[in-house]
C-alpha cells in the first residue's frame, strides 16, 4: 500500500537541543503559508515522547486547519483578550515600558489574524481537570505541559513559529463546542503554528543567579556582583 503524502515521514530535526532552547521565543506574527501535514504530525509525534503522570499518556491533540473552527477560536481569544490588552497597555504606557508595548502589539496582531493562522494545535487531556484540590490540577497539567514544550521546541527546530496561549480557553464550554470535544476531554493549551514573519534569535533573560535560591527562598549565593 502506498503511504499517503500526509503521513510521509519528514527528515529528522537536526538542530542541537541547546540552540533550540536558547533561541526559542513566542512567535505570534505568522505567514498564512500552509504547513505540511507530515511536519505537523512529526511535531505531535515528538510531543508524545514527553512523560506523563503514571505513564497514562492521557493526551489528545486537535489539529485545526478549518478556517471556520479557527475563526470560532479567534472570537473566544478576542473576547477574553480585549479587556486584558486594554488593561496591560494602560499599565505599560503608564510605566513607559516600550518592550511590553511591543509585545502587546504582537498579541494584538495575533488576535486580529487568528483565522489566517495555517495550523492551530489544541492540546487536551482525557479527563476532567478539577480546580480543587490544587494538587489534582497541578498533577493533571503536569501530564500535558511537558508535551506542549516538546512541541514548541520541535517547532523551533523545524523553523516554525509557535506560541502557547490560553485565552481561547477562557470558556471550556464554548471551546469544547467549537472543537467538538466531549465533556470528558479538557482543552488545556492552544498553539498557533506557522512560518514566522520575523526571525528567531537569542532571548534576553534574567541571570540564573537572580532566580535560584539555595535551600531557602531568598538565599542567592549564585548571584553575580553587579
Amino acid at each position: 500500500m502506498v503511504e499517503s503524502a500526509a503521513m510521509a515521514t519528514p527528515q529528522p530535526l537536526t538542530m542541537p537541543l541547546e540552540e533550540a532552547m536558547r533561541t526559542q521565543r513566542a512567535i505570534r506574527r505568522l505567514k498564512p503559508d500552509p504547513v505540511d501535514d507530515a511536519l505537523v504530525l512529526h511535531l505531535v509525534e515528538l510531543a508524545l515522547k514527553a512523560p506523563t503522570g503514571s505513564n497514562a499518556q492521557n493526551w489528545e491533540f486537535v489539529v485545526v486547519k478549518d478556517r471556520a473552527v479557527k475563526a470560532a477560536l479567534g472570537r473566544l481569544n478576542r473576547s477574553a483578550g480585549t479587556l486584558y490588552l486594554r488593561l496591560q497597555r494602560r499599565l505599560a504606557t503608564r510605566a513607559g515600558d516600550t518592550r511590553k508595548l511591543r509585545l502587546l502589539d504582537a498579541v494584538q496582531w495575533q488576535a486580529d489574524h487568528f483565522a489566517e493562522t495555517p495550523v492551530v494545535v489544541v492540546a487536551c487531556l482525557n479527563g476532567i481537570v478539577l480546580p480543587w484540590p490544587s494538587i489534582a490540577a497541578a498533577s493533571a497539567y503536569g501530564s500535558i505541559f511537558p508535551s506542549v514544550q516538546n512541541l514548541l521546541l520541535a517547532a523551533r527546530a523545524a523553523g516554525l513559529g509557535a506560541a502557547l496561549i490560553t485565552l481561547p480557553l477562557w470558556s471550556r464550554f464554548f471551546a469544547r463546542r467549537a472543537l467538538g470535544l466531549p465533556w470528558n476531554v479538557t482543552p488545556c493549551a492552544v498553539i498557533p503554528l506557522g512560518w514566522p514573519s520575523g526571525r528567531y534569535g537569542p532571548t534576553t533573560r534574567r541571570p540564573v543567579g537572580e532566580v535560584v535560591s539555595l535551600d531557602r527562598y531568598g538565599n542567592r549565593p549564585f548571584r553575580q556582583p553587579a
